[in-house]
């Protein structure tokens, strides 16, 4: 056995009578005669009746609420990967696990994923990018034989985590990686709205121009005209230089 190291249905609204209605083939209503109290008499109803429609047979106050990924079973790990091998190293687990029978230990393994905004020959699209490359997220129940399974799991590093037992991640921390996806729609990415692929504050490299090969920080960015300032040291002096977006790369 391998230890823990590491690296009522409602009442009718009828109003019921003992006397038999009386026969009214022939009975006449005059002309411009209020009809309410005939209606009052047999407690009848003439408003038109509203059908309630639901698609879904549940009222909108019946349906099953969102579940939190952390309120499934087990408790979510990170794990760390090679980098540029998380697909890989996914594939690789999900195949052991069904190989090793641990389904009902080792439940989901989980690529966290968000819309970033790029620019590419000066056009504007948003691709989706790992939200930690080099890392996994795998919800399992950890005990020594779920934890042998993920730890030798080959491109597997380690679990991450401080101590000889590797640390679940919180609620808030989850639910901002696998945000809450209500049924019948597609999953939510990570983000609200698609994160640019550059940062206030970012250090950035000039790929071209007179400044190339220069390094600064971003200290404003103009997604409309797609471009960004960067402090420039020239000189013992930093100099705040507009570039545009395809003039920059990242470090």
């Amino acid at each position: 056995m391998t230890s823990f190291t590491d690296d009522t249905p409602t009442p009718s609204d009828e109003v019921a009578t003992d006397d038999p209605a009386p026969e009214t083939a022939d009975a006449q209503v005059p002309d411009g005669e209020d009809a309410t109290a005939d209606q009052a008499a047999t407690g009848e109803d003439t408003a038109d009746e509203v059908e309630v429609v639901d698609p879904d047979g549940l009222l909108e106050e019946e349906r099953p609420a969102p579940q939190s990924a952390y309120d499934r079973p087990g408790q979510w790990f990170v794990v760390h990967t090679q980098s540029g091998y998380e697909k890989k190293v996914k594939q690789n687990l999900e195949a052991r696990i069904s190989s090793m029978n641990m389904e009902e230990r080792i439940h989901e393994v989980v690529i966290p994923m968000e819309d970033v905004v790029e620019f590419k020959n000066g056009k504007k699209q948003v691709v989706q990018k790992k939200v930690f490359p080099g890392y996994l997220l795998v919800r399992c129940e950890l005990e020594d034989d779920s934890w042998y399974v993920v730890r030798n799991t080959p491109g597997v590093t380690g679990f991450v985590g401080q101590g000889p037992k590797p640390s679940p991640l919180k609620r808030r921390d989850v639910e901002t990686f696998l945000p809450v996806k209500v049924e019948g729609e597609e999953a939510a990415p990570a983000r609200s709205k698609p994160r640019l692929e550059y940062e206030m504050g970012e250090t950035v490299r000039v790929k071209e121009g007179p400044f190339a090969d220069f390094s600064g920080e971003i200290v404003e960015i103009n997604e409309d005209q797609l471009k960004v300032k960067v402090l420039v040291n020239i000189f013992g002096r930093e100099t705040p230089v507009e570039l545009e977006f395809s003039q920059v790369a990242k470090l």
